[in-house]
């Protein structure tokens, strides 16, 4: 009997299925498969999406090839929701999900096998966790809740090595685990256990019986390229097609993590948080150099250990200009409309919106010789090597890796992924993080001393410390003193709500040559836009009207950037 389907085809400009007929020659064909057709006398690849009418008057060109497994079938019409919500072509996700090489056969999956309970039990939710608290209890947890249950438990992780880590630490325990692009086939047969960072919340398992995300709020699990996706909230919703039970880890839960399960706060938090030692570096003497002397005692006592890499020491550097600071007091220079860093504009001062235009001089003393704060990472490795009269590795996101480290470390945020343990890490600049220019800068600030804090170690260690030198005091400052975040958490919740900010309403990004002509052809009724300096800001109530008055613009010529959040 003849048989045609539907192909979606690897063409991100065309994102429309098309009709083949399925030879008799070819071997059992199911949906999700890769296969190769002539498109337009091109050879392409594309994936079988569904079944389509076999009209005997209808002439349809046949499919040419088989190139194998893709996507389960029960995975589809998530891929088709993370098209719509996001605003992409359904081949990229497709393409995500999709083997590296041709796999015609599949293992067959082992059984999950029992093992050691954990003493504490964590429930299904969003788990408010101090940043050296051992995540490993909680995947047990999850893992014993879900191993009755048909399917695979999906374990996310920021970074490679993070993944690497846990999946031997799993595997030591009796667990069969999934790991990596190589092992594509074992995810596709259903493993017990699939472990990963991003794009790992579209393993191709068949069904999913839980979940784990640890650190979710870690912006690498947000893609920076179109579609800007992101895999907490795409597997939050999986598991909840599949009925399976969803775990989230995060220091601060952001307002989006909130709304995806209870939320549960551990006990004895402080006591999992490092030393946080804060500097304020107003009305110092400008001759003290780039560290502190406070800075300077605690280099010298991690020094004194016996750590690999003993001092590590971090520069923010903000995306676009440079913060200003009073030669005589220290002070910021800040926006008294708005308390944004002023920047320097044709010889005088303003924030980025331009509340007020002013001339050289201290709002907090009167001083007339505001100074650019610019010391980037080579310049300040060379002084830090100076001060502390030892040799200085510079570290950046280009360094290779596995490059030798000196005891001393000088970088970008880079170090705090590369650098496992350490006696001090120091944050020279840390008004960066709490002046950036984004919504999220209180929190970006808070998750940089996370991170430093689990090489570090706990307070309760006393192995090590993280110093934070400063020119204010804000709330963020006070939260970090005393260990106890949640205000923050609270606030920035009843900031959201009050502002329409998601999850309470939705936001989208619009920039590039095309975005004046793609912008004017949305429903402007439906939605509210901002114009700033050829970026477009595009609101709505919710995601639902959001993404479908996006998907309904029309693009024309010149490239285009459409970030949904």
């Amino acid at each position: 009997m003849r048989r045609a389907v539907r192909v979606v085809t690897d063409v991100a400009a065309v994102d429309r299925a098309f009709d083949y007929e399925v030879p008799e020659s070819f071997p059992p064909l199911g949906m999700g498969d890769r296969v190769r057709i002539n498109f337009h006398n091109r050879s392409i690849r594309g994936w079988v999406v569904d079944d389509a009418p076999a009209d005997d008057e209808l002439a349809l060109k046949p499919l040419t090839k088989w190139l194998g497994f893709g996507p389960p079938p029960s995975l589809l019409p998530l891929l088709s929701w993370a098209a719509w919500r996001w605003v992409s072509p359904l081949s990229r996700f497709l393409l995500a999900a999709s083997p590296v090489r041709i796999y015609a056969t599949l293992p067959t999956a082992p059984a999950k096998a029992p093992v050691a309970i954990p003493s504490e039990s964590f429930a299904p939710g969003v788990w408010q966790l101090a940043p050296t608290v051992d995540p490993l209890p909680l995947v047990l947890s999850a893992y014993e809740a879900t191993r009755d249950r048909d399917g695979s438990l999906i374990v996310l992780v920021p970074t490679e090595a993070w993944a690497q880590r846990l999946r031997g630490r799993l595997e030591q325990r009796g667990m069969a685990v999934a790991y990596g692009d190589d092992q594509w086939d074992r995810m596709r047969a259903g493993w017990p256990v699939i472990v990963g960072v991003r794009g790992t919340a579209l393993a191709p398992t068949p069904r999913v019986c839980g979940a784990v995300v640890l650190d979710a709020d870690d912006d690498a699990y947000r893609s920076e390229a179109s579609p800007t996706w992101d895999a907490t909230v795409l597997l939050h919703e999986r598991v909840q097609r599949d009925g399976g039970l969803f775990w989230a880890t995060s220091v601060l839960p952001s307002p989006l993590l909130l709304t995806l399960g209870e939320l549960h706060d551990q006990r004895d938090v402080a006591d999992h948080w490092p030393t946080i030692t804060v500097v304020d570096r107003r009305n110092r003497d400008p001759h003290e150099g780039i560290l502190a002397p406070e800075t300077m005692a605690a280099c010298q006592r991690a020094l004194a250990s016996t750590e690999e890499v003993a001092v590590v020491v971090v520069l923010q550097r903000l995306g676009s200009g440079r913060l200003f600071a009073c030669r005589r007091c220290g002070e910021l220079a800040r926006c008294a409309t708005c308390s944004q860093p002023e920047q320097e504009v044709d010889g005088a001062f303003q924030c980025s919106d331009a509340h007020e235009r002013r001339e050289n001089f201290c709002r907090s003393c009167g001083a007339t010789n505001l100074k650019r704060v610019q010391s980037g990472v080579t310049t300040l490795a060379r002084d830090v090597g100076a001060q502390l009269h030892h040799a200085v590795t510079e570290l950046t996101a280009a360094t290779p890796v596995g490059a030798p480290l000196e005891r001393v470390v000088v970088g970008t945020e880079a170090t705090l992924q590369r650098v496992r343990r350490c006696g001090v890490v120091v944050f020279v600049d840390f008004d960066q993080y709490l002046l950036a220019p984004r919504a999220s800068a209180r929190r970006q600030a808070l998750s940089a001393v996370a991170r430093a804090g689990r090489l570090v170690g706990a307070r309760s260690e006393a192995r090590g410390s993280v110093v934070l030198q400063t020119r204010r005091d804000d709330d963020v400052l006070a939260a970090l003193r005393t260990s106890d975040v949640r205000a923050i958490r609270d606030e920035e919740r009843e900031s959201a709500e009050v502002l329409g900010l998601p999850p309470y309403g939705a936001l989208a990004e619009i920039s590039g040559e095309g975005a004046a002509s793609f912008v004017a052809s949305l429903d402007a009724t439906r939605v509210r836009v901002v114009e700033r300096d050829g970026e477009y800001s595009i609101r709505a109530t919710d995601s639902a009207t959001l993404c479908d008055v996006l998907g309904a613009g029309v693009r024309g010529g010149g490239r285009l950037r459409l970030a949904v959040q």
